[in-house]
């Protein structure tokens, strides 16, 4: 009996990294963008190393090239681009996607949404209620900037659009952004 108490404790705890694992879905973009910041604190400390004898020999100027190639590397793989399928095919937020469908259009996180013909988004014009509640969760992996405060990016109809959320007037339109 304590043999199969004991087999059984070593097999759960064993077991437990992988639940856990599975259980967290945003943890490698976490460590990504982790990555992406260390790379990044690399580089300018490298840099003031290279200056700081005040003079920056040909061989530092590789290392730093290689340096910034890296950090150029590691923010495009945190940034969206529809070129690229595995930018989107693993996020939680596109699970739901199956391709274009007719009369429709798809919201990150939200999924299908009926479009509305005729819609022109254009700064200074206002957005429907019915859209405002389709927040983009994170600006930056679409290579948007943040917006300012009481203002938030919203998809609409394969677009973003910032809007002020207490009017819902739009403050600027990326047309076609995903």
């Amino acid at each position: 009996m304590k043999s199969a108490l004991i087999l059984l404790l070593a097999l759960s705890t064993s077991l437990s990294p992988v639940v856990v694992e599975a259980a967290q879905p945003g943890r490698e973009q976490r460590e990504d963008r982790q990555e992406h910041r260390e790379n990044r604190q690399a580089l300018k400390a490298d840099q003031r190393d290279a200056r700081r004898d005040g003079v920056v020999t040909q061989q530092e100027q590789r290392e730093l090239a290689r340096d910034r190639a890296d950090v150029r590397e590691s923010l495009r793989e945190l940034r969206y681009d529809r070129s690229r399928q595995e930018t989107w095919r693993e996020r939680t937020e596109w699970k739901s996607y199956r391709g274009q469908r007719s009369g429709y259009w798809y919201a990150p996180g939200y999924g299908y949404q009926t479009s509305v013909r005729g819609r022109a988004w254009r700064r200074g014009a206002y957005v429907p209620r019915a859209y405002r509640r389709f927040y983009v969760q994170e600006p930056r992996y679409y290579g948007l900037a943040q917006a300012p405060r009481g203002q938030r990016w919203i998809y609409a109809d394969g677009n973003f659009v910032r809007l002020i959320v207490a009017t819902g007037l739009i403050a600027s339109v990326v047309v076609n952004g995903y």
